[in-house]
Formats: structure tokens, C-alpha cells, sequence
């Protein structure tokens, strides 16, 4: 992997208190885990950011290095990965993702 592409996936990171990488968009995701995680993101009310992987291959596959995990989606939070929409789910299901939210001050987002 390049530098370059480590580098910007590492601003993102930084540059956010939450990022998912996915397929797609919040609003249009391309595959049911990233759906999954945007709907497990969207019931905890936080802000994140979303990184669309289908739009730019060198990220898509840059992030399966940055991580060492080979599937996406993939949710970090205040730069440490926390995993992809297994983890989430699991973790959401336990109440370990509200807690974890909770714990590193992650910005609730603003309610329509």
C-alpha cells in the first residue's frame, strides 16, 4: 500500500470521532452489512462520518491493510478500529456500543 493512501485513511481516522467505511452511502448503502451498521450508527444518534469504498479502490483496498481486517464495513472510533457490522451488532446488542460511544464523548448527532 502506498504511504499516500495510508496517510489520507490515517487523517480520516484522526480527523473524526467516528468513521464507517462501507459500500455505498448512509443513504444508499451497497450491501446489507454496511446497511446494517449505518442503521445500528443512525439508532445510537452520533455523529460519524461515512467513507464510500466503492468510489476510490486504492482506499478500498488500503483499508483492509490499514486494519489488517479484510472486510468491509469497518467503524473506527476516536481513531481505534472497533470492527466491522458483526462486531457492531454484537457490541450494539450487548449495549457495549452505547457505552463505548458514551465513554469517548462521541458528539450525538442533531435530530430532525
Amino acid at each position: 500500500m502506498s504511504d499516500d493512501i495510508n496517510q489520507k485513511i490515517g487523517n480520516m481516522v484522526a480527523g473524526n470521532d467516528v468513521v464507517l467505511f462501507m459500500k455505498g452511502t448512509p443513504l444508499f448503502p451497497q450491501c446489507g452489512f454496511s446497511s446494517r451498521a449505518v442503521a445500528i450508527l443512525d439508532h445510537l444518534a452520533v455523529e460519524y462520518e461515512s467513507v464510500d469504498v466503492l468510489q476510490d479502490m486504492d482506499v478500498r483496498q488500503g483499508i483492509k491493510t490499514f486494519s489488517d481486517w479484510p472486510t468491509i464495513p469497518q467503524l473506527y472510533v476516536k481513531g481505534e478500529f472497533v470492527g466491522g457490522s458483526d462486531i457492531m451488532m454484537e457490541m450494539f446488542e450487548a449495549g457495549e456500543l452505547a457505552t463505548l460511544m458514551d465513554e469517548k464523548q462521541v458528539a450525538k448527532a442533531d435530530q430532525a
